[in-house]
């Protein structure tokens, strides 16, 4: 009998712990080195293409880690291309891809009634190993599809770091 008690202690030490387990979760977060390297190399893709754009950076919450504005892009750049990423983040979903899901008389087209939604190209979301680490956003170029291939860029540059990382 004496043997019977600890063990059941034990088993019920073990079955606490897996229960605690299993109230929460971890979560991987780039590193505002990382982030600022994604917006650094975004912002010379396009300055290589010629355009003056705006950057931003946001993590998995959707919150803001870096924007970069080139001297002569407009003003509503910073701003856009902030939405962009945090739209991205928040429907997991790429801006090129949620504009066509919301266009009017779509099921999803309220979505762009939403606060901060902007659903355009030059939002694309940070993935790795299954992760999601953020989004990124691009506004300034001609257009969407310009956008796309700035924050494109940008994905690129840390798309080992983020791998390795795991």
């Amino acid at each position: 009998m004496k043997k019977i008690i600890p063990v059941a202690l034990l088993a019920l030490l073990i079955s606490s712990s897996a229960q605690a387990a299993d109230a929460s979760y971890t979560i991987k977060l780039m590193t505002p080195e990382t982030a600022l390297k994604a917006a650094q190399a975004a912002l010379k893709k396009c300055r290589d293409g010629s355009y003056q754009v705006a950057v931003a950076i946001v993590d998995r919450a959707g919150q803001t880690q870096v924007v970069l504005r080139d001297r002569f892009a407009g003003a509503h750049t910073s701003g856009a291309a902030t939405d962009k990423a945090w739209s991205a983040v928040s429907f997991k979903s790429n801006t090129t891809q949620l504009a066509e899901l919301t266009q009017a008389g779509k099921p999803a087209s309220g979505i762009r009634q939403i606060p901060r939604v902007l659903a355009v190209g030059g939002g694309l979301m940070i993935e790795a190993g299954g992760n999601l680490y953020g989004a990124i956003g691009v506004s300034g170029a001609p257009n969407g599809e310009a956008d796309d291939a700035c924050a494109k860029a940008g994905l690129e540059a840390v798309a080992e770091d983020l791998e390795l990382s795991m």
